[in-house]
């Protein structure tokens, strides 16, 4: 069971977080949480203001004051946290003196966010009847690679995982630390902003949970985003494949990476609201009820940089698409939507910056062509079980976005794809979704 941000924000939340895990306490759960919602936000804060040799600036002790306050709504001793206030101000004091935050160190200060979360909560927990243990993930086995600030476990951890957890004490609820991971060398890692979903995940494939539960602020996975379109419906089943395309183009409930362990290990995940726990919220599993629909959901990535690299080298010329994609990897460049023709190709990332640096041999591989980038663009999918069985659909759906005086840029439609993807400005997301919606959805 993971509960997200939102979800411990403060005693309310925490208090109704009890309630459900208290109902399912004969299941045997084990509990992942996130930090309280903004603390993560307020560390990187932090972190970024001392590189600047700025420790007496009050965003370097606004993480403290803020878990301080969250502690004495819950009535926590006032002390339950000072090991770790001391570790974090100690962090920030040496990152002020060298005035760099290299991606391992804005990791460990990120990590404070979910290990101080887990013991305030355990100690709520305990305190009002449900005896729980906080545990740092990496103390039942999760040990990572090196990648800061993404890293995954090695392999070979589950045995490990599965046999700390076996030992753990019988009778107390584990309460665990989601996002984070140490390395071989005992350094802590991150997997990822809203990585909480992942660290679930991969505790549940490695000891072959019944189910992952992911308990957030919405009633499941819903076919828009519900602050853009007010109309959005709940999502009951879904295939692994349409919550995996939904979630990696920007879907707002679950992290692009949670699905994949689910999937190999073939364990259904469930998306609840911890604001309305009877809701069915959303089952995504691999033999999901079939969705009648001809769209499943909208989903968004703002923010996008296009590249367009216009070349008469292309033309019958075998390989160049290859040399392209070889400086792009060299410079770590994750590419989401490509199309090409004769003498031309653009394709979209949401690294800015990579594709800045790896300009100059974009260049030089086009010679006398153009390279071009444009930012502000938004990545738009429609996903749906029957896109390839509808005939009309993409007629259908260009045609409401053009009646909403947008343009759409790029396309992307492979065979029997389940995504049509399109690229638009950022500024017409607002007036696009609902439309489309609208029509999809409602009409």
């Amino acid at each position: 069971m993971k509960f997200g941000g939102s979800s411990v924000a403060n005693r309310e939340q925490i208090e109704k977080v009890l309630a459900i895990v208290r109902a399912r306490r004969e299941r045997a759960p084990l509990v992942v949480s996130s930090a309280h919602k903004g603390i993560t936000d307020a560390l990187v804060a932090a972190a970024r203001t001392a590189a600047h040799g700025q420790l007496d600036h009050e965003d370097c002790r606004a993480p403290i004051e803020r878990q301080r306050a969250i502690l004495a709504a819950l009535e926590c001793p006032p002390d339950l946290l000072d090991p770790l206030f001391a570790e974090l101000g100690d962090l920030l004091r040496g990152i002020s003196l060298v005035r760099e935050l290299s991606p391992r160190s804005l990791d460990y200060v990120s990590s404070f966010g979910e290990r101080m979360s887990v013991r305030a909560i355990a100690d709520f927990f305990t305190r009002h009847g449900l005896p729980a243990r906080a545990h740092d993930v990496w103390d039942l086995g999760f040990v990572t690679d090196a990648n800061f600030g993404r890293a995954r476990p090695i392999p070979g951890w589950e045995a490990s995982c599965r046999q700390a957890v076996a030992a753990l004490p019988e009778g107390e609820l584990p309460v665990i630390t989601g996002f984070v991971g140490k390395t071989t060398e005992g350094e802590i890692s991150t997997v990822g902003r809203n990585g909480s979903d992942l660290t679930a995940a991969l505790l549940g494939a490695a000891l072959g949970a019944e189910e992952v539960q992911i308990w957030t602020d919405t009633d499941g996975v819903m076919s828009a985003d519900p602050s853009v379109v007010a109309g959005a419906r709940n999502i009951p089943n879904m295939r692994f494949d349409e919550a995996a395309e939904l979630a990696y183009f920007g879907s707002r409930v679950l992290h692009p990476s949670t699905l994949l362990p689910a999937m190999r290990g073939e364990i259904p995940v469930r998306v609840l609201n911890t604001n309305r726990p009877e809701h069915r919220g959303t089952v995504i599993e691999t033999a999901a009820v079939e969705n009648p629909n001809p769209v499943t959901s909208i989903a968004y990535r703002e923010r996008q940089s296009v590249l367009i690299l216009r070349t008469t080298r292309m033309f019958g010329q075998a390989g160049f698409l290859a040399r392209l994609f070889e400086i792009l990897g060299r410079h770590e460049v994750d590419v989401d939507v490509i199309t090409t023709s004769e003498v031309s190709v653009s394709l979209t990332s949401g690294d800015r910056l990579g594709l800045e640096a790896a300009e100059p041999e974009l260049r030089a591989l086009a010679e006398r062509g153009t390279c071009e980038l444009r930012h502000a663009k938004t990545v738009l999918v429609i996903v749906g079980q029957h896109l390839p069985q509808r005939p009309g659909i993409a007629a259908k759906i260009l045609g409401s976005i053009a009646g909403a005086g947008v343009n759409v840029e790029m396309v992307s439609y492979a065979m029997d794809s389940i995504n049509l993807t399109l690229v638009i400005d950022d500024r017409d997301i607002d007036p696009v979704v609902p439309v489309l919606h609208g029509v999809l959805f409602e009409g």
